[in-house]
């Protein structure tokens, strides 16, 4: 979830918010019905509105929503907008919409259920011959001189003022990708193509391929950067690649295990892949990079969240098959609260019998009923 802050700095990104709104004016007919899923502040619910919506869904499961519940009143459009406070996936809707407008990404288009919640929308939301904002976004891939970048995750572990070896921390940290901004001087390389996300037919939330780079300058490579370039409508767009206007969305900086020289026109092969687990991606990045004049053995990098993740001996052997899980007493009262919410107690009659039932855990009932409203709000109906 975003702080208000956050919310914030996406209304004040202009890139963003001038290319979105251009793609509404364009798209959005007096008369229509229009679904906004992730609507934050409103301000796109509230536009479109104002550009003739006779309905506006607004989809936001933040409690940001109430705060798009006045922004819409303030603007005289509250009659118009029915918010929601849930997920997509988990809503109904009474008709299907003309116009399906979203901007669910991070900083690159796959992240946490952002696919799966097009295409579900997509499905069971979108009228015959309907729109959706965005149309596609691709993603590209350039090799990267990024020493500052690449110092911000090893330095602390390389130069530490304890003078100690604190080389396990560093196998790990150069396994995790970070956002950061570049400039075309620090690209390596020519972009390559990596995906294209044509939100019409988008089934599949994984992508994975193999980009065959041709370096051409010499240089210090610490990494792949990645970016994406949307069309929202058409002849309507934008991109946070290298030397564009700055925007929330930075690029993504996958790193290496260590710094390569590379001499002109030497060639390496970057094998990415993004496969979603649960509720995100879990990204690896394995890297071939020839010997400069070919003659040489190969280096090679094998990379991937997983091996950058801190784990715990004991956690894992509870992971396995074979192993005989028994609830603790946290686990038992999450039981007991959830057994009792069974559509005929109200949370004041719950509490009262949590607090009777696990009196080491509650003093009084009204520390049981903050318990009871946490969890029945994770798992509403």
């Amino acid at each position: 979830m975003y702080s208000l802050g956050g919310y914030g700095d996406m209304i004040a990104d202009r890139v963003r918010v001038d290319a979105y709104s251009q793609a509404l004016r364009k798209t959005v007919r007096p008369g229509d019905v229009v679904l906004e899923i992730g609507t934050g502040s409103g301000v796109f619910a509230v536009l479109a509105c104002q550009l003739g919506a006779v309905r506006v869904y607004a989809v936001e499961p933040d409690p940001v929503i109430q705060v798009a519940r006045e922004i819409a009143a303030a603007n005289g459009c509250a009659d118009r907008i029915e918010f929601i406070e849930d997920l997509s996936t988990r809503v109904t809707l009474p008709v299907q919409a003309g116009v399906i407008v979203s901007d669910l990404r991070g900083v690159l288009p796959f992240f946490q259920h952002h696919l799966p919640s097009i295409a579900d929308a997509r499905r069971r939301f979108l009228a015959p011959g309907g729109t959706l904002i965005p149309k596609r976004d691709a993603v590209w891939v350039a090799v990267a001189e990024a020493p500052e970048e690449y110092g911000r995750i090893v330095d602390c572990w390389e130069n530490n003022v304890l003078g100690q070896n604190l080389s396990p921390a560093r196998r790990l940290a150069v396994n995790h990708m970070r956002k950061a901004r570049f400039t075309p001087q620090q690209l390596l390389t020519p972009p390559l193509l990596w995906a294209t996300l044509d939100y019409a037919t988008v089934e599949n939330p994984d992508a994975r391929g193999a980009l065959n780079f041709s370096v051409q300058r010499p240089g210090t490579g610490h990494g792949i950067v990645a970016w994406f370039e949307t069309c929202l409508a058409d002849g309507i767009g934008f991109s946070n690649a290298p030397g564009m206007p700055e925007a929330v969305y930075g690029s993504m900086f996958f790193p290496w295990t260590e710094p390569v020289s590379f001499s002109e026109g030497q060639n390496l092969c970057v094998n990415l892949e993004a496969i979603l687990l649960e509720n995100d991606y879990i990204w690896r990045w394995n890297t071939q990079i020839n010997s400069p004049n070919g003659s040489g053995s190969a280096l090679r990098f094998e990379q991937s969240q997983l091996s950058g993740a801190v784990l715990s001996l004991a956690k894992l052997r509870q992971s396995a098959s074979d192993y005989v899980p028994q609830l603790s007493e946290e686990g038992r009262l999450h039981h007991r609260a959830l057994e009792l919410m069974d559509g005929k107690n109200s949370l004041e009659a719950i509490s009262h019998q949590l607090a009777a039932e696990f009196p080491q855990r509650f003093a009084r009932w009204q520390q049981a009923l903050s318990y009871a409203a946490k969890l029945s709000q994770d798992h509403r109906r």
